[in-house]
Order: C-alpha cells, then sequence, then structure tokens
C-alpha cells in the first residue's frame, strides 16, 4: 500500500453533492475549500468523481486457510479493495474452521501480513461447522471475533441458538444465522416453484429460510442478543424481519446484490453460474428486497463473496458448489438495482454494516473534518462490461460475465494508504 501524503481531491463530490477540493492530511481529512481553489502541485483531479466513505463488507468468504485454491486473504483483500471496500468479515468456513481463539488469532495474523482491506475474523457458532456442539464463543470473543456464524449450514438446533444467543448477550457480540431448516430446505437446488418445475432439480423452497428466521427472532428477542440475518432472500423473510423490529427486537439483515437484481428465471437456465445458496428467487421476492432495503428493514448490503475454482464451478448442476464472486461488482449492481442514491448507497455499504459489526471506531465513519481518509472514489460515468479475466480475485465465478453496468469504483485510500487505484490517479500507487 502507498501512502497517500498530504493531496487535495480537486472537483470532487462528498457523497454526490456539489463539488469541492477536499484536503487529505496525514492520514485524515483535513477540511474543504471551493472546487478549483488549491494550488498546486499536491492537487489530484478528482473532478466528476464522486467520493464515499470506503464500504464494509459483512459476509466475505476469503477461503485462507485451506481453499487457497480458489482465495486467499490477499486476493480477496485485493478483491475487496478494488470493489471500493476499506473492512470485509471473514467467514469461518475455511479448514481449520476458525471456532478457536487460536484461529481467530492465525487468521488476523495472516491479515497483518497480506491483506488489502482490513479482515475481522468470524468465528464459528459451532464446532467444526457441525452444528453439535457450541465453540469457545466467549473466548473468540476475547481474541477479537465481533460475530459468529456457521454460514454455509444452519444452525438447525434452536436449544444451540439460545445457547449462543446468551453468550453473545455477555459478551455484546452478533449471532449471524444461515438459515437453511434442514429438513425443508433438504437438497433443494433451486427455487422452488416454475425454476425447479422447468430443470427438474431438487426444489429449495422458501419456507426453509423463513420458518428458521421466525423462530431465531424470538430467541434473540427473549435472550435481548443481536441476532443478523444472513443473505435474506423471500418476501416473507422480509415481512418477518420487519415485524420483528416492529416489537423493538435486536434484529438486523443484510442482502446480497445478486439477491437485488437476478431472478430464478436466470437460474433456470442452469448455468452454474447461477447456483448460488439461498437460490436465486422470483421477480416478487426482487421487488419485496430492494424496498426493504429501501426503508431500511434490510439494514446492509453484504457480498456472500464466495469463490470457486473454475474447475468446480464447471460440473453439472447438482455437483458444482453453491455461491458466486461479488466484491469488485457490488456497487455497480446495487446502483442498477436502486438507483444512485448515494446517501442510500453509504448507509447500507458503510455505515450500517460497521455498526451491525461493531467496527465503528475505524470504519463506516462520515466524510468530515478530522475524519480518517478513509474512502472510495467512485466515476458515474463509467460504462464497463464484467470481465472474470479483469479481476483482483482468484476465482471468476461472476454471474455478471458479459453483462455492462455504469458506475465504478477508481480508487480506494484507507487511513490514508492507498489501497486500489484503477483509475490511476495517485502517481505511485499501484493499480
Amino acid at each position: 500500500m502507498t501512502a497517500l501524503g498530504n493531496v487535495v481531491l480537486s472537483g470532487v463530490s462528498p457523497l454526490g453533492g456539489d463539488p469541492v477540493d477536499v484536503v487529505v492530511r496525514a492520514g485524515r481529512i483535513a477540511g474543504f475549500r471551493p472546487a478549483g481553489t488549491s494550488p498546486a502541485p499536491e492537487v489530484v483531479d478528482a473532478a466528476g468523481l464522486v467520493l464515499l466513505p470506503a464500504f464494509v463488507d459483512l459476509h466475505t468468504h476469503l477461503r485462507e486457510p485451506g481453499g487457497e485454491e480458489a482465495e486467499t486473504i490477499a486476493t480477496g483483500t485485493a478483491a475487496a479493495a478494488a470493489g471500493g471496500y476499506s473492512d470485509v468479515f471473514a467467514m469461518a468456513n475455511c479448514s481449520p474452521v476458525t471456532d478457536s481463539p487460536e484461529r481467530v488469532e492465525h487468521v488476523l495474523g495472516l491479515a497483518e501480513r497480506t491483506a488489502s482491506a482490513r479482515v475481522h475474523a468470524v468465528g464459528a457458532i459451532t464446532e467444526g461447522l457441525a452444528g453439535q456442539r457450541l465453540a469457545p464463543l466467549a473466548a473468540m470473543a476475547g481474541a477479537g471475533a465481533r460475530m459468529f456464524s456457521d454460514d454455509g449450514r444452519c444452525v438447525d438446533d434452536p436449544v444451540l441458538v439460545r445457547e449462543a444467543l446468551a453468550v453473545a448477550a455477555r459478551t455484546g457480540t452478533v449471532i449471524a444465522q444461515h438459515a437453511q431448516c434442514g429438513r425443508l430446505a433438504g437438497s433443494g437446488q433451486i427455487n422452488a416453484g416454475p425454476a425447479a418445475e422447468r430443470t427438474g432439480l431438487p426444489p429449495w423452497p422458501s419456507t426453509g429460510e423463513e420458518t428458521i428466521v421466525a423462530r431465531d427472532v424470538v430467541l434473540a428477542a427473549d435472550a435481548g442478543a443481536a441476532l443478523h440475518v444472513c443473505h435474506v432472500s423471500t418476501a416473507r423473510t422480509v415481512a418477518l424481519v420487519r415485524w420483528a423490529k416492529a416489537q423493538g427486537w435486536p434484529v438486523t439483515a443484510e442482502v446480497t446484490p445478486h439477491h437485488l437484481l437476478l431472478t430464478d428465471t436466470d437460474a433456470a437456465t442452469a448455468q452454474t453460474r447461477y447456483k448460488v445458496n439461498p437460490p436465486l428467487r422470483s421477480a416478487q421476492d426482487v421487488a419485496a428486497l430492494r424496498e426493504a432495503l429501501r426503508d431500511g428493514t434490510i439494514d446492509a448490503v453484504a457480498t456472500d463473496h464466495a469463490p470457486h475454482p473454475a474447475a468446480a464451478k464447471a460440473a453439472d448442476w447438482c455437483g458444482a458448489p453453491f455461491g458466486m464472486t461479488g466484491l469488485e461488482t457490488a456497487l455497480a449492481v446495487v446502483v442498477e438495482a436502486l438507483g444512485a442514491d448515494w446517501a442510500l448507497v453509504a448507509e447500507r455499504m458503510a455505515h450500517a454494516p460497521a455498526r451491525i459489526g461493531g467496527i465503528t471506531g475505524v470504519a463506516g465513519r462520515p466524510i468530515a473534518a478530522g475524519e480518517p481518509a478513509t474512502f472510495t472514489l467512485v466515476d458515474p460515468r463509467a460504462r464497463w462490461t464484467v470481465d472474470p479475466a479483469d479481476t483482483a480475485g482468484r476465482s471468476h465465478n461472476t454471474p455478471f460475465e458479459g453483462l455492462t453496468f455504469t458506475h465504478r469504483p477508481v480508487a480506494t485510500v484507507v487511513d490514508g494508504h492507498v489501497t486500489a487505484d484503477r483509475g490511476g490517479l495517485f502517481p505511485g500507487s499501484t493499480r
């Protein structure tokens, strides 16, 4: 990473507002001047660019340790930086699983040496993700974990969920649930209904998600502990989260970019790049997700970035793994789905996820004088086509291959250090 030094971003638009010159000194935003009034030589021409707080991803699969053929902490965080992210929460389904304080410390140590974004280790809820016994949550919290999840698998046992929430209440941490009732979802592969009927693939019914969410919001209320619902995908889940929030219960939720844009009609083509868990749902579900993100029922966008080697995704549908990459396309997809409402983007992709993850001291900060110089610069005039070969990540399993989007992050700065510079804005930085 290259230290930014003392610079002025000339003509940039914070949150899409009027252009100003933003002064950066010693890793912080020092102040603002009228656009075009700053003297050379320290000026960086940022005219036409939008300045946003750097994003926070609550749901990233970095694969290391154990899955380095798909991604590493170095490559995954390079993809994050290219996508405008300063912070990512690394899910626990590595090999070995992040289910002890030593393994939390190991992930954080790897990140300290190799990452282009800050990495926050998510601890497993159960030992080995097996759903049988709780992992040592309190000890992992002491090692730095702020969130716990068996993502990729559901903690189906309500007694274990209740026990995990009790620990979370004591430690001030968050339980993030992958909602998938084993008996209802079974071996489901694709959204139940027309998509399953058309393809003949095993159906994954929405009730498999909704029943777990209904149960868990009640358990969270009883425990007084923070529950975070991962990758909401259905209209009825939205209704359940909205109801829980109306009761004042400590429930938050996320949605992925792909669930905001793609539908089960795409999945019904049986191209494995559209295979994801939970599955792509109906157009009616997508509409409900968009509205819930706008009105705050869904708090945050989270990528569920899930890289897989090409050979694995080249298998037949049932043999291919679930998952899509998402860090480098997230902003463009969100804007495509919701429009360029920059205040909403900042809230759902930076401020809210930082609050949920408990990292507001370092991330999701406002664009204001005295704040850390942690931001992303977005080109709203960009028109670009997704090319899997043009990625900082190691795997290329994007569902958006060949699609053309507008809006793209062109540079990311974290605490005054340039972590990505696709636009070549800062001399000496690595693109």
